[in-house]
C-alpha cells in the first residue's frame, strides 16, 4: 500500500505540525506503508520524507522539472519522478497511491486536496481521502464544508466521504473502515433523490 501525502513546503508557525508530520511518517513505515509525495526537500514535505527514510521506509517523490531547476528536489528518495507540469505531477501521484491525506499546508496543499477529492466525487477513483487535523488546523475548512453542504452545494454523502483524523496513528484505521460514496456527482442523492 502507498499513501499520497499533501503538505506544506513551509514549516508553519507551530512545532506541532512538524511533530505530527514525523509521527505520521514513522507510523506509516512501521505498518509497511509506502509514501508518495511532492518530491521536495523543503518544509514539512522534506520533514516527511526524511523521517520516513530514517525509519527505513519507501518514499516516492513526484516533482515538476521547474522545481528541480529551483533546486528544491529531494536527493535521497527511493524514487524521484521528474515530470513536465503540476498537472502531470498530481496525476502521477494519484495513480501511484491507494489513499490520500492532507497535512497542514498552504494553497498548494488545498489545491491538491480538493482536486483529488473532486475526482472521487466524480467517480474517477474510489480511494479514501483524509485530512490530518493537527491542533484543529482544518476546523475552519470543515466548518465551511458543512455550510456548503447545508446550503445544498455538496451532497451529504460526499461531505461524509472526507475522513478527518486527529492523530497520525488513527489514519490507517480510518481508511480500513471507509466506504466509497454510492454513485457519483450526477447520480441521484440517497439523501435528497435530486441531481445537483
Amino acid at each position: 500500500m502507498r499513501v499520497a501525502v499533501f503538505t506544506g513546503s513551509s514549516f508553519g508557525r507551530s512545532e506541532q505540525y512538524t511533530k505530527a508530520c514525523v509521527a505520521l511518517a514513522e507510523h506509516l513505515v512501521a505498518q509497511d506503508v509506502g509514501i508518495v509525495y511532492g518530491g521536495a526537500h523543503v518544509g514539512l514535505m522534506g520533514t516527511l520524507a526524511d523521517a520516513a527514510l530514517r525509519a527505513g521506509g519507501d518514499v516516492v517523490g513526484v516533482i515538476p522539472d521547474t522545481l528541480v531547476q529551483a533546486e528544491i528536489a529531494h536527493g535521497g528518495l527511493t524514487e524521484l519522478h521528474v515530470v513536465d507540469s503540476m498537472h502531470e505531477r498530481k496525476a502521477k501521484m494519484a495513480a501511484a497511491a491507494d489513499a490520500f491525506v492532507a497535512l497542514p499546508g498552504g494553497l498548494g496543499t488545498l489545491e491538491e486536496l480538493f482536486e483529488i477529492w473532486t475526482w472521487q466525487q466524480l467517480g474517477l477513483h474510489r480511494k479514501p481521502v483524509a485530512v490530518l487535523n493537527t491542533g484543529g488546523f482544518w476546523d475552519p475548512l470543515l466548518d465551511a464544508l458543512d455550510r456548503m453542504t447545508a446550503a445544498g452545494f455538496v451532497k451529504p454523502e460526499n461531505r461524509a466521504s472526507l475522513l478527518v483524523v486527529d492523530e497520525p496513528d488513527g489514519l490507517l484505521d480510518a481508511y480500513a473502515s471507509w466506504q466509497a460514496p454510492v454513485g457519483d456527482k450526477w447520480s441521484p442523492s440517497p439523501a435528497t433523490d435530486e441531481r445537483r
